[in-house]
């Protein structure tokens, strides 16, 4: 399916950086950075370019190879890895943050991966993420088209309860994020922090 969305010349989510990781990214400690879901790499390459070391996961070759041409325009360097999320092991204290955007998983593997996102960050390690509410339903900008693949601030804070949220929100906002997002969204921000 996302070899699919992804193959076109078109970065189908723009090359810019999500608006919520531009607000916030001084907040992630300098290092090793893991962006799940990461597709075409516009959040990888942006935060390359501030300095971190970056690697990016996704489920989609295709997506990956744009992350790398991306990266190469941006003068910079960032690590792939061709990965279903559901397999895919973070390790233990291997990571300074962990950035999630628009990575909308149902229950069965979100639940388990954030597991391994707990332990996967070192001790004051950021995990920061934006995705869709089940409220999304009610908009035309995005998403997928099923309430369970998307999440609240209750459920981040459920299904996170290893982590110290700092910043946990429900919002509405105008979303730009190439041609497949765009539009006023429902979602989710959060910024945790790993303090044990």
């Amino acid at each position: 399916m996302w070899d699919k969305e992804f193959d076109t010349e078109t970065y189908v989510y723009g090359k810019e950086p999500n608006e919520f990781l531009k607000e916030h990214y001084e907040k992630l400690p300098k290092g090793k950075v893991l962006c799940l879901a990461e597709g075409e790499g516009r959040n990888a390459v942006f935060l390359a370019t501030k300095g971190f070391d970056v690697t990016a996961v996704d489920i989609s070759q295709i997506g990956l190879n744009k992350a790398k041409k991306l990266a190469k325009e941006a003068g910079v360097e960032i690590r792939t890895i061709c990965k279903d999320l559901a397999a895919f092991d973070l390790g233990e204290q291997q990571w300074d943050s962990i950035i999630s955007i628009s990575c909308h998983l149902p229950p069965e593997i979100r639940i388990p991966l954030y597991q391994k996102v707990e332990k996967s960050l070192n001790k004051n390690g950021v995990f920061l993420i934006e995705g869709y509410t089940p409220e999304q339903l009610n908009y035309k900008s995005g998403g997928p088209p099923v309430a369970e693949m998307m999440t609240s601030a209750d459920t981040l804070k459920n299904e996170l309860s290893g982590l110290k949220f700092t910043v946990l929100q429900e919002l509405e906002r105008n979303v730009c994020e190439g041609i497949n997002h765009t539009g006023l969204a429902s979602v989710v921000q959060g910024i945790a922090v790993k303090s044990l």
